[in-house]
């Protein structure tokens, strides 16, 4: 029976290596890797062609060949942008904007040195958008950035500097909707002199002879014309989706794919290449060391991805929520305000990892790669914080409780809501999607704390700190969550002696007008877990 035993074992590594587990096989063996579970805080450069206009929105190769971009109003500035800086959509198109860009500063090795320096764990380039242009030397995508703009592979050089600095390397992709999201290039405008003339995107590859695209096919940036989408086209692209991801995974030391959008793209093609991604990493101790995160429902080995929002309960599933100080890619449209600073991004990352989540926050490079000087600063403040609450962040664990005096910032507008306004506003706050504070959010209450742990330690943190006592109900010796007598509470980054006083229904928790920094302060708390 052993030798039955032993062979069957052997047989069963000996699949692994071979790289043939099914994702059904892998759900039941993946387990996911400390680096992820255990970093809090990641950093994103959601950055590509699209960065170069100065204005009209994140979704810019979209909306520069609609007139009325409907209620997707975040656009409604490239048109007339477009126009007036590179010409008219029918002539020279978003190919054309591609030309443009140069990424002419970029430095990843000083980015990922910085990054590291303010305490990010991982990093996160985008590796394509809804745009079909790929950020590397893409065998199976003549529209990439070493081809085309550029010419340099951007997804190569961010991985050799995520290596050399020890960051864990992740990418992202949006592609899977580019068919739908490039009709607008097949149109033409409704109104004007140019009235019927067809956009580029109607364009072929003869058209190129003699320009600067020459010998590059439109039709490969911005797909068939709707007419001549097949079924067999439509295949033909799922095929390639996988080519070019499969090269992506495999050829960039890729730690960690990221998708948008709901569910896997393409179906059973996004599922495949998760599978390949996943099988590859297996390795001979049996552990992996490669993520896959997104919106995928259920699937137990993905982490859940929360698009500017987080996760309104303790999560046992490792989550992941995501957030940009203003727009996605970089902007400068008068509408186009900050939504995130340092304040709410640091609560962002006390709320999220006393719910075991991570938080992802993406930084708005520059056309030429550089780190806006405003961003550049808000990163400073972060950093700083970050650094100095170290061990009440990474490797950290939820307690029995996120937090207490939940919904503090309700407590102030009580004298003018009525119950039905009051529960009206609990109910928003239970969905996570596209739900984040920003800064013209209420300011949590005072005595508004989130908890997290290690080992048998107990971190509070005070969200909104102000010099004077704070009761922390969850934190009395007879509390219902089994907690002991308290032996002492530090501040972190401080050596300020704190006053406190436990009684049987809360801890008095003196807060000190002296605080290392002017966020959150993060206290240490000692005796209550053990």
């Amino acid at each position: 029976m052993i030798f039955v035993a032993l062979i069957a074992l052997v047989s069963y590594n000996v699949s692994f290596s071979q790289k043939e587990m099914t994702w059904e096989q892998l759900q039941k063996i993946y387990k996911f890797p400390k680096w992820y579970t255990e970093a809090r805080f990641g950093i994103w450069v959601h950055w590509g062609a699209q960065t170069e206009p100065k204005m009209g929105g994140g979704w810019y190769a979209r909306h520069m060949y609609m007139q009325d971009v409907g209620k997707q109003q975040w656009g409604k500035n490239a048109y007339l942008y477009h126009i007036k800086t590179y010409g008219h959509p029918s002539e020279i198109g978003y190919k054309d904007v591609i030309n443009h860009w140069k990424a002419e500063k970029l430095n990843t090795d000083s980015l990922l040195k910085y990054f590291k320096s303010i305490g990010a764990k991982y990093f996160v380039a985008l590796a394509n958008h809804h745009d079909h242009f790929d950020n590397w030397n893409s065998t199976f995508q003549p529209w990439n950035s070493v081809n085309v703009g550029p010419h340099k592979d951007i997804i190569r050089l961010f991985a050799a500097s995520a290596k050399k600095y020890g960051v864990p390397y992740g990418v992202s992709s949006h592609d899977d909707r580019f068919l739908h999201w490039w009709l607008s290039a097949f149109g033409s405008d409704t109104s004007g002199p140019k009235k019927g003339v067809p956009y580029d995107g109607n364009m072929t590859k003869d058209d190129g002879k003699g320009k600067w695209w020459e010998g590059l096919d439109p039709a490969d940036l911005y797909g068939l014309p709707p007419e001549k989408r097949t079924p067999e086209y439509i295949k033909k692209v799922k095929k390639n989706w996988l080519l070019r991801h499969k090269e992506l995974v495999t050829n960039y030391d890729v730690d960690m794919i990221w998708f948008d959008g709901y569910g896997f793209p393409y179906k059973d093609y996004g599922k495949e290449l998760c599978r390949y991604f996943l099988n590859n990493d297996y390795d001979d101790n049996g552990e992996f060391n490669k993520v896959v995160v997104g919106k995928m429902g259920d699937e137990p080995i993905v982490v859940n991805d929360i698009e500017r929002g987080g996760a309104n309960m303790i999560l046992d599933h490792p989550w992941q929520g995501i957030t940009t100080f203003k727009t996605w890619f970089y902007k400068e449209d008068p509408e186009a305000k900050y939504r995130q600073d340092s304040r709410t991004v640091i609560e962002k990352i006390c709320d999220y990892s006393s719910k075991n989540g991570n938080l992802l926050l993406n930084v708005e490079l520059l056309p030429d790669g550089t780190i806006p000087p405003v961003q550049r600063k808000m990163l400073d403040e972060i950093g700083d914080w970050v650094n100095t609450n170290a061990e009440a962040i990474y490797a950290s664990k939820a307690w029995k409780i996120y937090g207490d005096n939940l919904d503090s910032y309700l407590e102030d507008q009580n004298s003018n809501l009525s119950k039905t306004d009051l529960d009206a506003q609990k109910e928003k706050k239970k969905i996570e999607q596209f739900n984040e504070r920003t800064i013209d959010s209420p300011l949590y209450g005072h005595n508004e704390v989130r908890f997290t742990t290690k080992g048998d330690v107990l971190y509070a943190f005070v969200l909104n700190p102000a010099k004077g006592p704070i009761e922390i109900p969850s934190l009395g010796f007879e509390s219902e969550y089994g907690v002991n007598k308290i032996k002492s509470i530090k501040m972190l980054g401080s050596d300020e002696k704190i006053r406190y006083k436990q009684k049987r229904d809360g801890l008095i928790l003196n807060v000190p007008a002296g605080r290392p920094t002017k966020f959150a302060a993060v206290f240490k708390v000692e005796g209550a877990l053990e």
